[in-house]
């Protein structure tokens, strides 16, 4: 048995199916889509997705997209291979799969418009009043993840939660690299921060950064 595991280089979506996959030991075979090459919009890709976005796993014949998704079926599909995404008993997984939404639902929304200002348009195209704006509405965000840690992790125990906040809060750093006066860093507190670390020192984590970050 061998997962076919279509990726995208920096998308935090496809990130965090990667490292489920790393968490459960599940042995997988990674495809990686070039975005400026279109792969996405390629006719065998949208055979596969006809929303022509990554992550998306081909387990046996099964396709499946949408990386909440793809990590609750890993899951229940091979629940005594390598750690749980998600606890066993009811109200802590219940947990987990409230703070998913959470950074899906508010922490992305949060950080796209500071996202798009600063990374997706050249520094003289880009509002001074948006990117203050923007940084304001994730410093919210982040002072609210900031109490929600329970333990070394999010819940606790390490969980889909975790990789799911890891790499929006990385993506969001990238914010400093083009604009350090905007310093992102400075909004993550002292908790946050102490998580990262402990997240940053899992065996798997480094296997898993997008590849053209480290360049």
């Amino acid at each position: 048995m061998t997962i076919t595991f279509y990726y995208g280089s920096g998308s935090p979506y496809a990130w965090r199916v990667w490292l489920g996959l790393e968490h459960k030991q599940l042995p997988y075979e990674q495809k990686v889509l070039s975005f400026s090459d279109g792969d996405q919009l390629k006719p065998e890709f949208l055979r596969l997705n006809p929303r022509h976005k990554v992550p998306v796993i081909d387990d046996e014949g099964l396709v499946l997209y949408e990386s909440v998704a793809i990590l609750e079926y890993l899951d229940e599909r091979y629940p005594d291979r390598g750690g749980r995404l998600y606890p066993a008993e009811l109200r802590r997984r219940a947990l987990v799969r409230r703070l998913v939404q959470e950074v899906d639902h508010y922490l992305a929304k949060a950080m796209d418009p500071l996202l798009r200002e600063v990374l997706f348009k050249p520094e003289a195209e880009q509002d001074a009043a948006r990117i203050a704006k923007g940084r304001e509405k994730l410093a919210e965000e982040l002072a609210r993840f900031e109490g929600e840690i329970r333990g070394d992790f999010l819940a606790g125990e390490l969980s889909a939660a975790d990789f799911a906040l890891y790499p929006m809060l990385a993506l969001a750093l990238r914010v400093d690299l083009k604009r350090p006066e905007v310093n992102v860093a400075g909004l993550i507190g002292p908790r946050l921060r102490a998580w990262m670390q402990r997240v940053q020192a899992l065996p798997y984590l480094e296997k898993t950064v997008p590849p053209h970050w480290k360049q």
